[in-house]
């Protein structure tokens, strides 16, 4: 490992650690040395707060003259909530600048390196490149195309169930399992369900791990048959947004947006139209989505082409059974050739179950 790998992959560390509360602004981590030392570590927060940057130049203090910074991104040079920090960088002397990846955000662009360049300071960048594009995957779609990342997560046993023919399903993975999945519904912005999984198990879709944030929580239900004793409505832990079809009850509708519960009716004439959930979403500057719904729900979402990653927790169970429902049902591919390959997988264990990360690639 070269000295520039070696401190790029400690300001990814710094920036990784920060999942869950930046968004929607990306990752970003920073690290300063001078004279083979650091003198400088920061990490970006929370939007609105100063960036990885900014943190690290504090700490370096006069140090940061003639010195060299990494940095998981390219450095902003717009004004928003915060000042450009290409500009922060210039200004205090820091004499090189070695970036794993250009921001993609069209307002940067290489804007930042251009900054940089133009006041003598040496830049550097791609190193770790991969590494860093793949940590800001939910920003890096978010901010192109306005839509949120969306990641489908299922606990299934070997043979694809989610529960046996009596629909009971607690508990199929392991509680290293669980904690797992809080700590996923805490690093998103929003987690989806189907009506019919709040009406059967009464979720209440919450991310329970020390610090965690719960989600906005979203509820697909077509003609509004909610409880009205439901969790995600009485709780209060977390806002509710419950989408619906043209087939709704009107009235219904006017009780729960008295218990102030959002409900946000979609054109689809019998059932909710996911793609119009997504642009939502996108619209409330939401860039981040966890689906955890029925083999149904789950399929609406692969059929529209929405999900960008796939989060399987896979017990080595065996359940059987042809009424024993799957985490992915819908209407299906005819062909072998249509079916949805995923791409860059990973599996590794927890506890005593497997946790697959793919990402699926779509047909035209």
């Amino acid at each position: 490992m070269t000295d520039d790998t070696f401190y790029m992959d400690l300001a990814l560390k710094n920036a990784q650690a920060m999942k869950g509360q930046t968004d929607p602004n990306p990752l970003v981590g920073a690290v300063i040395v001078n004279d083979n030392r650091i003198v400088g570590v920061g990490a970006h927060l929370k939007a609105g707060e100063p960036h990885a940057e900014i943190h690290a130049l504090r700490m370096a203090g006069e140090q940061a003259k003639g010195a060299t910074i990494y940095v998981t991104l390219e450095p902003c040079s717009h004004h928003g909530r915060t000042g450009p920090c290409a500009v922060a960088l210039v200004e205090a002397g820091i004499s090189k600048v070695v970036i794993a990846t250009l921001d993609p955000n069209p307002i940067v662009a290489g804007n930042g390196v251009n900054i940089l360049k133009d006041a003598g300071i040496e830049v550097i960048s791609g190193v770790l490149e991969q590494e860093s594009i793949q940590m800001n995957e939910v920003f890096n779609k978010f901010i192109m195309k306005k839509k949120p990342f969306i990641t489908l997560k299922s606990g299934i046993t070997l043979d694809g169930k989610v529960a046996s023919h009596t629909f009971h399903s607690k508990w199929i993975t392991s509680e290293e399992a669980r904690y797992d999945v809080h700590q996923l519904r805490s690093e998103h912005m929003a987690i989806l369900t189907g009506i019919n999984t709040v009406i059967k198990d009464n979720p209440a879709l919450t991310a329970r791990i020390p610090n965690g944030r719960n989600p906005i929580r979203i509820v697909m239900d077509s003609s509004l048959r909610i409880p009205f004793d439901a969790q995600v409505i009485t709780d209060n832990k977390a806002e509710t947004i419950i989408f619906t079809s043209q087939n709704y009850d009107k009235t219904k509708r006017k009780s729960l947006e008295k218990l102030h519960i959002n409900v946000v009716e979609t054109s689809g004439q019998q059932y909710t139209n996911p793609i119009e959930v997504a642009d939502y979403l996108g619209e409330r500057g939401i860039s981040s989505l966890l689906i955890e719904g029925g083999g149904n729900i789950n399929a609406s979402f692969i059929e529209n082409k929405l999900v960008d990653k796939i989060v399987l927790y896979i017990a080595p169970r065996l359940i059987g059974g042809k009424d024993a429902p799957t985490f992915l049902e819908g209407i299906g591919i005819d062909q072998m050739s249509d079916a949805i390959e995923l791409e860059t997988t990973d599996i590794h264990r927890i506890g005593p179950d497997f946790k697959f990360v793919g990402y699926p690639y779509y047909h035209d």
